[in-house]
């Protein structure tokens, strides 16, 4: 792990939490995994004001994490759909869920339970390396910030 107690730029993180950073979109995201599109689903699941709701799912759109498809016509209707940006923070969300029943959650807390459909297995987020595939740790990564050629 990094011993030198600065952080190298750029700062992902901190662009993600400029787009995530609030309850309601982590939660407006979750209910799209459960396969929620419409707007009054996300509504009435979630007990959020509809200004809020109408905000967030702006945003969401305007971040490219959600788009806005039309489903009916005369009056024209919308529904909220995963993007591709938006299916990639799946495994975010996995080890978002992991982390909070491992120290959050009271052990007698029902537990939600994802299992992969196509071997039953429950999943458990793992990070791994892309290249040795062996699980990572933070005490074993070092960080280095380089310039994106175009």
């Amino acid at each position: 792990m990094n011993q030198t107690g600065t952080r190298p730029d750029p700062d992902a993180v901190k662009r993600s939490l400029e787009v995530l950073g609030d309850r309601w979109t982590f939660l407006i995201l979750r209910e799209a995994f459960f396969g929620v599109r419409r707007y009054g689903c996300f509504q009435r699941n979630l007990g959020i004001g509809r200004n809020v709701l109408a905000a967030r799912l702006a945003a969401l759109v305007e971040h490219g994490l959600l788009e806005r498809v039309r489903y009916r016509t005369d009056p024209d209707w919308y529904e909220y759909r995963l993007t591709e940006a938006g299916l990639d923070l799946f495994p975010a969300i996995l080890t978002i869920k992991a982390w909070a029943e491992r120290h959050l959650l009271d052990s007698k807390n029902p537990r939600l339970h994802i299992r992969h459909s196509a071997c039953g297995a429950e999943l458990a987020p793992l990070v791994v390396c892309e290249h040795c595939r062996e699980p990572v740790r933070a005490s074993e990564v070092e960080y280095e910030a380089t310039d994106r050629v175009a």
